[in-house]
């Protein structure tokens, strides 16, 4: 098993703690994410806590700011802040660690949550990056129920009108939202055409495992004159058993006994190299 899929695996056990000490969180997109914060982070982007003042810096915005808990997990473990406070004072009056991004913490570009904006911001970064004559790149993770926005659209075709190639959208294509299926609620089987319709570079790779999105942003760095998306297929509650693929684990705290046993099958799967189902 891949060092990062290590790390990923032991990072969903301090998602679990967040979210059970808190008593709220989204942990099926948690999990569904985690490997692709994890290999930008670790093995893709340009930033670490030295270089937030830096302007060569690559940005990253969660979209799907829903996902926080990951997110925190990843910038403690970059070196962003301490995991253990953040598990002490996760979603707790006064905290700063809210339910959804927030760009008063260390390492995080913009506040997010409100589906949609992500991208467009991201857009503006890139294209910014591009008129200064800057070298970093943008990178932003949506939600595929996310993609029922608008705003969304509007942000494609912008950024493919100004050729912004430093600019990297990533799907987090688990196939479930709060209230159901994603096929059922608004389908989006033809996403890749959808994207490359509007003039985009179609990537598509497995979300949960890190060879395949070190493939997959290999391809993006590569791709000239346009940008790339990246259609991460993933599995909701990535990692353990019970929760995999259920809607119902979108905003669902687990038991005691829950907590438990997705510990023991965590560390039992980074025993056996095993990913997902």
């Amino acid at each position: 098993m891949d060092d990062l899929s290590v790390m990923a695996y032991e990072m969903r056990k301090d998602v679990l703690d967040m979210i059970c000490r808190a008593g709220t969180g989204h942990i099926g997109g948690d999990f569904s994410v985690m490997e692709i914060l994890t290999d930008l982070y670790f093995r893709q982007m340009n930033i670490s806590p030295e270089l937030m003042d830096d302007r060569d810096r690559d940005r990253f915005v969660l979209s799907k700011g829903h996902s926080v808990e990951s997110y925190y997990a990843v910038l403690a473990r970059k070196g962003f802040f301490d995991i253990e406070e953040v598990k002490a004072r996760f979603s707790a009056f006064n905290s700063p660690y809210i339910g959804h991004p927030n760009n008063k913490l260390p390492g995080i570009e913009m506040n997010s949550g409100s589906l949609g904006h992500g991208l467009p911001v991201c857009v503006g970064m890139a294209l910014a990056g591009k008129m200064d004559q800057r070298d970093y790149r943008v990178y932003t993770v949506m939600g595929d129920g996310e993609l029922a926005e608008g705003s969304v659209w509007e942000g494609v075709m912008a950024a493919s009108h100004y050729k912004l190639d430093n600019l990297c959208a990533v799907v987090d294509r688990n196939r479930l939202q709060i209230s159901g299926p994603t096929e059922e609620i608004m389908h989006h089987d033809d996403l890749g055409q959808r994207f490359s319709s509007f003039g985009w570079h179609v990537v598509t790779a497995d979300g949960n495992d890190i060879p395949s999105l070190d493939w997959a942003f290999g391809e993006a760095r590569q791709q000239k004159g346009q940008p790339t998306v990246v259609i991460a297929n993933t599995i909701k509650g990535c990692g353990v058993s019970f929760m995999e693929n259920q809607a119902g684990w979108h905003h669902r705290v687990p038991t005691d006994e829950e907590h438990q046993a997705a510990v023991r099958e965590l560390d039992e799967k980074v025993k056996g190299g095993g990913i997902c189902i």
